[in-house]
C-alpha cells in the first residue's frame, strides 16, 4: 500500500531539515551544488504541502456535498438549483474521490429559466481594470546643456572678461641694443551675466496625490521635463532681452559661415570645424543639427547611388556595419529639433561656454496657496537659477545651410 500525501510531506520535511542541519553543523563553506540541493528539498516540501492543502479542501467540499444529500428526503423535489446539483452529483463526487479519480460531475436533470445571464450594470465598474500608467506625449531628448561646461556660483551674477584682439605690433628680430617692438591688445570686454530664474507650478487635487501614483509622474514626467525643455531652448535660442538668457546662437563674437548650396553643406560643416581651430585656438567637439538637416546629409548618395554614410544594411559599398546616427566628421553630433532647420552650430562647446547654476532644481509643494486649502488642492512648484557664460565666443560657428534646389 502506497504512502499518503501527509506521510510523504512528513518525510520530505525531515529530509530537508536533516540535510540543512548537517551543512550547518559541518561548518564548511557551502558550495553552489549543496545550496541547490537544499533548495530542491525545500521546494519539494512546499509542493507537497500545497497538495495536502488542496486535498483537504476537496475533502471538506465532498463532505458538505454528501451531507447535503442525506438532508434531502428521497422523492421530495429540490427547493433550489444548488440543492438539486448536490443531490444529483454528490454521490458521483464521493465515488470518484474514493477511487482516486479526477473529480468531475455535472447536472442536467434540472432546467433553469432560459434567460441569459449578463454582467449586471451596477457591477460593471467594479470589474473594470484600470492601467494607472499615463501614456505620455512626445518627449524630446535634452542634450544641449551636456555639451557645455558646468560650474556653480555663490553670488547672484558673474562678470568675466573677454580678451581684446591684438591691435598693433608684433614680436620681431632685434639687433643688439636695438629698440624692441611694442604690442598692444585691445581692452578686454567685461561681460556680466545675471542669474535667471526658470520656474512654473502645477496644481493637483489632494485625492490625486494620495490615492494614485500620478503625483510622481506629474513631477518627473511633466513638470521637470517642461523645465528642462525651456532651459534647453533658452541656452540655444534665448534672445537676451528682458529676463531671457542670451543663448549661444545670439552671442556677439561667434563666427558665421554660409553654405553655397545643399551639395556643399557637408563641406561647409568641415570648414566650420577648421574655423574653430584657426580663430579660437580650440578644437571643435560637437555639432548641433536639426533632424531634417541630418536626414538630408544621411541620405545623400554618390554618383553610383551609394549612401555616403552607409546604406540601410551595411556601410559604404558593403564595408563595415551600419551605425545609428553616425557622427558628422567624427564629432559628437546632437540631432535635436531644439535648433531650427537650416541652421547648424559647430564648435568647442565645453571650452567656449559653461552653464553656471546656483543650487539645483527645487521642487516644493503647499496647500496654503490661494484657496488650495478649502478646495483640497496642492500647488507644486519647480524652479532653478542659472546663467550662461560664453568666455570664448569665437569657439562657436553658426552655419547657415544651403537649401536643396
Amino acid at each position: 500500500m502506497g504512502t499518503t500525501l501527509k506521510e510523504q510531506l512528513s518525510a520530505a520535511r525531515k529530509a530537508a531539515s536533516d540535510y540543512i542541519k548537517g551543512l550547518e553543523v559541518d561548518g564548511h563553506e557551502i558550495t553552489e551544488d549543496e545550496l541547490g540541493e537544499a533548495r530542491k528539498k525545500s521546494d519539494l516540501v512546499t509542493e507537497l504541502a500545497g497538495k495536502v492543502e488542496r486535498q483537504k479542501g476537496l475533502s471538506d467540499l465532498t463532505a458538505g456535498l454528501t451531507g447535503a444529500v442525506e438532508d434531502v428526503p428521497e422523492g421530495r423535489p429540490a427547493k433550489s438549483l444548488g440543492e438539486h446539483f448536490v443531490k444529483s452529483v454528490g454521490e458521483t463526487i464521493a465515488r470518484q474521490k474514493s477511487e482516486g479519480r479526477r473529480v468531475s460531475a455535472q447536472s442536467s436533470e434540472y432546467k433553469a429559466a432560459t434567460d441569459v445571464h449578463i454582467t449586471p450594470g451596477p457591477l460593471a465598474p467594479a470589474l473594470l481594470q484600470v492601467d494607472t500608467n499615463i501614456v505620455t506625449g512626445v518627449r524630446r531628448r535634452l542634450t544641449v546643456a551636456d555639451l557645455l561646461g558646468s560650474e556653480t556660483i555663490s553670488g547672484t551674477a558673474l562678470t568675466y572678461f573677454v580678451e581684446g584682439a591684438l591691435e598693433a605690433g608684433d614680436f620681431g628680430i632685434v639687433a643688439e641694443n636695438g629698440q624692441k617692438p611694442q604690442l598692444h591688445f585691445g581692452d578686454p570686454v567685461a561681460v556680466t551675466e545675471a542669474l535667471k530664474k526658470i520656474a512654473a507650478f502645477i496644481k493637483e487635487s489632494d485625492e490625486l496625490g494620495e490615492d494614485l501614483p500620478f503625483l510622481k509622474s506629474a513631477i518627473d514626467g511633466r513638470l521637470l521635463y517642461q523645465l528642462g525643455l525651456f532651459e534647453e531652448n533658452q541656452l540655444l535660442n534665448g534672445s537676451g532681452t528682458g529676463t531671457n538668457i542670451r543663448g549661444l546662437l545670439n552671442r556677439s563674437g561667434i563666427q558665421t559661415l554660409t553654405s553655397a548650396s545643399a551639395d556643399a553643406n557637408a563641406d561647409t560643416l568641415f570648414r566650420a570645424i577648421t574655423a574653430t581651430a584657426l580663430n579660437s585656438g580650440l578644437d571643435a567637439d560637437g555639432i548641433i543639427i536639426n533632424p531634417a538637416d541630418y536626414q538630408a546629409l544621411r541620405l545623400s548618395k554618390d554618383a553610383n547611388g551609394q549612401y555616403f554614410g552607409g546604406g540601410f544594411f551595411t556601410g559604404q559599398y558593403g564595408n563595415g556595419t551600419i551605425q545609428e546616427q553616425p557622427p558628422l566628421w567624427g564629432l559628437r553630433t546632437v540631432v535635436t529639433p531644439a535648433i531650427a532647420a537650416g541652421t547648424t552650430l559647430v564648435g568647442a562647446f565645453a571650452q567656449s561656454g559653461s552653464v553656471i547654476r546656483k543650487g539645483g532644481v527645487a521642487v516644493e509643494a503647499t496647500n496654503t496657496n490661494e484657496d488650495d486649502f478649502t478646495n483640497n488642492r496642492i500647488t507644486i512648484r519647480a524652479e532653478e537659477r542659472l546663467l550662461l557664460a560664453v568666455r570664448r565666443p569665437s569657439g562657436l560657428v553658426k552655419v547657415t545651410l544651403g537649401a536643396a534646389a
